[in-house]
């Protein structure tokens, strides 16, 4: 028995599952990589949920919603290849990957003469909270 749909192409079936396969394979997590991937966050008037900061955990060095986006933004434009990396490697890369400005500038602000073993070692270098887990 065929488990494909009778309302969609194959190729548009294909695409579908393209889409899900972050969420199929692995932790089922959102994918960084697309942009209109990610979770839209509460609206004004809505709590931030503690999950979504804390990862069902409240600990005393948790990330607010700004700098949880920040990390988040500085991650997305950064290959998971490149690690371990210097400063100036790491500026290659997110603008080999087309990083904003605003990216780009955090990693300039970034010490020279050390290499970063991922994005975590990256904030903090930058003066952001380091979470811990348990």
């Amino acid at each position: 028995m065929e488990r494909g749909s009778d309302k969609h192409s194959p190729r548009v079936d294909e695409q579908l599952d393209h889409d899900t396969r972050s969420l199929q394979q692995g932790a089922p997590v959102e994918s960084r990589v697309e942009e209109h991937r990610e979770q839209e966050g509460p609206g004004e008037d809505q709590p931030t949920p503690d999950a979504r900061l804390t990862g069902g955990r409240a600990t005393a060095a948790s990330l607010d919603l700004d700098d949880a986006e920040a990390r988040a933004d500085i991650a997305r434009f950064l290959t998971p290849s490149a690690f371990p990396a210097d400063r100036e490697a790491l500026l290659a890369d997110a603008e080999a990957n087309h990083a904003p400005a605003t990216v780009v500038e955090r990693l300039q602000a970034l010490p020279a003469g050390r290499a970063y073993e991922n994005v975590q070692d990256i904030w903090g270098a930058l003066g952001g909270t380091v979470e811990h887990r348990f």
